[in-house]
């Protein structure tokens, strides 16, 4: 049970992160339009998705220096009042080159929430649940993202979503100023950590680390791509039912974000043990689908797929502590969550562009060879863990 000291803070990045869920959801569903409205293609349109990543990685790159000169809560409130900025700018329609440019700034302060607010629960007791929860909520917001967005395009411009979220986003960058601690860095007489990135980016437990959740984001992402596809053409699955399987298996990621770290703590099972359950499952559910007689059984096999994987991301952050000392934590934390988008843009193509050339089928051995290599990873990390 959280102290009151905590509380409020852990309540308030859960909202942050539902926020940032519904960010990512509601894009798919805007492409169309903004394709319309723009009279661009889709590769073209797909210019913007590199613009945010950008962002981001300039984002992991940078947060643990702000949060060692500035702290949490203003690092916190630089990365919501980006994102505030970013998404008020979108909703007055910029050109489409002011569109490519601000997702720059979406990506930025996306990213920094996300890094920031990693490194702050890191820090507090019951690491490993609170983040597990964490990214659940990011989960939620992803799930209600669609919903919201293919609402309001239904009687208003597509710019509308992103004048919700802006809104959405104050209250959010007030509470960052109002609940957290003024200061949470070195006192006031110590001098500022520097060099940190430099050293961070020397060291090879961190270098495994940020490798091993940019292949769990490829493969997270490339299955939730690709995966509609692969129901539609391997088990001539209608669109509706391959959506609502695809659905099944994010709303799986979410429950296995909020069930499988308590239910492990319960019985002793630690951060490594949890990974360790979490990645042979992923590769079991995965040779599930690939072997699976019918639609049904298939089905479920999705639905598993994203419980297992959902815990893997917030739980390797948990053990951050455990591979660096403490001053360079923050630094490691946005490096890794900077680096992770990498994994989420090139392993998804890389499975599209099998998929082209040899069929679709083989996007499940893909996910397969993708959990054995993250076990591999991740046996060298532990191997390397303080």
């Amino acid at each position: 049970m959280l102290g009151s000291p905590w509380r409020f803070s852990v309540v308030l990045a859960y909202a942050a992160f539902i926020l940032v869920g519904l960010g990512t959801g509601v894009s798919g569903v805007l492409l169309p339009a903004q394709i319309d409205d723009y009279g661009v293609d889709k590769a073209t349109v797909g210019i913007t998705f590199f613009a945010f990543s950008a962002g981001f990685m300039l984002a992991g790159a940078s947060s643990g220096a702000l949060i060692h000169r500035l702290g949490t809560r203003i690092a916190l409130a630089v990365g919501g009042g980006a994102f505030v900025a970013a998404a008020l700018y979108t909703a007055i329609r910029p050109s489409f080159i002011g569109l490519i440019v601000v997702q720059l700034f979406v990506g930025y302060g996306t990213g920094l929430l996300e890094s920031v607010l990693n490194t702050y629960l890191t820090g507090l007791p019951s690491a490993t649940t609170l983040l597990n929860r964490l990214h659940a909520f990011f989960g939620v917001g992803a799930l209600l993202g669609p919903l919201l967005a293919a609402w309001l395009v239904g009687f208003l411009p597509w710019t509308a979503v992103w004048l919700v979220l802006g809104l959405i986003a104050v209250p959010l960058v007030i509470g960052f100023l109002v609940v957290f601690p003024r200061r949470e860095v070195a006192a006031a007489g110590e001098a500022v950590q520097t060099r940190l990135l430099p050293t961070v980016l020397r060291s090879p437990v961190v270098v495994l680390a940020s490798v091993f959740l940019a292949v769990y984001v490829g493969l997270e992402i490339g299955v939730g791509n690709w995966g509609f596809t692969f129901l539609v053409d391997e088990h001539a699955q209608v669109d509706l039912v391959a959506g609502y399987t695809v659905s099944g298996y994010w709303l799986g990621l979410t429950l296995g974000r909020f069930l499988i770290s308590p239910i492990a703590v319960r019985f002793g099972v630690g951060p490594t043990g949890i990974t360790f359950g979490c990645l042979a499952g992923v590769t079991a559910s995965a040779a599930l689908i690939w072997v699976a007689p019918g639609y049904a059984v298939a089905a479920v096999g999705f639905v598993l797929l994203g419980f297992f994987l959902g815990p893997i991301f917030p739980t390797a952050m948990a053990v951050v502590p455990n591979l660096v000392p403490d001053r360079l934590v923050p630094t490691a934390i946005g490096v890794m969550n900077g680096v992770s988008v990498v994994g989420g843009s090139v392993l998804p193509w890389m499975a599209g562009a099998i998929a082209q050339s040899v069929g679709v089928w083989t996007l499940m051995p893909f996910a397969i060879v993708l959990g054995l290599v993250q076990v591999g990873i991740w046996r060298m990390i532990v191997s390397r863990s303080r």
